[in-house]
């Protein structure tokens, strides 16, 4: 059970979001436009959270390092971008685990590694986001996570201390950045992972496998 919490933040994709299809099928495009054979969809799933860099490390199992990387990636981007929201959806549960911490007057916010140029169209096409009191994109600080900065950034956003708000994502770097920032600490597990065991690893002071899972830590279950 966290105490005090007067904020609470969230990983954006495969935390609050499902946007594995879109992601996934503007990396697959890449191998068809390349006269490569299609993935299914659920081989790019599992690596939705890890952005750019996992969905072309699984489409073409290239790293940051090859030379190629960077201009793959813009053209991943381009991809994405023409299809930004055209099969994402809000995971079940979310809306309802919103609404209760608006009634409880528990602001939230959004601390993700999309970039602005991706952040900012999608969150204003979703209703959901209207009550969000922050969204922090990949590029708002100088560093995107698993560095601590977009995270006190959004809690300076918020007007409240780091040690009083908590974090959830489903990224071992979401683990990584929360802690080093002095927050608590949550790793959802119903999104993209397909080995809950992983995130049991991360050292996160909870885990739910569900959305509402989050209400029984906040005592609002």
């Amino acid at each position: 059970m966290f105490k005090n919490v007067k904020a609470v933040l969230f990983d954006l994709d495969g935390t609050l979001i499902d946007s594995a299809p879109d992601l996934g099928a503007a990396a697959d495009k890449m191998r068809t436009d390349r006269g490569l054979p299609s993935l299914p969809a659920q081989r790019y799933r599992p690596m939705a959270g890890a952005g750019a860099r996992g969905l072309l490390a699984e489409a073409f199992g290239i790293t940051p390092d090859d030379a190629d990387f960077v201009q793959m990636r813009e053209e991943f981007f381009q991809n994405y971008a023409a299809r930004l929201t055209q099969n994402t959806t809000v995971f079940t549960g979310v809306p309802e685990l919103i609404a209760r911490l608006q009634t409880h007057q528990l602001p939230w916010g959004v601390v993700t590694n999309k970039i602005a140029r991706f952040t900012t169209p999608l969150v204003q096409s979703l209703p959901l986001f209207q009550t969000a009191a922050t969204v922090v994109s990949g590029d708002t600080t100088a560093h995107a996570k698993p560095h601590p900065a977009p995270l006190l950034y959004a809690a300076q956003q918020l007007g409240v201390q780091a040690c009083d708000c908590i974090y959830v994502g489903d990224d071992a770097r979401d683990i990584v950045a929360g802690l080093a920032a002095g927050m608590g600490t949550v790793a959802a597990t119903y999104g993209y992972l397909s080995n809950q065991a992983d995130a049991q690893q991360w050292g996160a002071h909870a885990v739910v496998n569900s959305p509402q899972g989050l209400l029984q830590y906040l005592n609002l279950a």
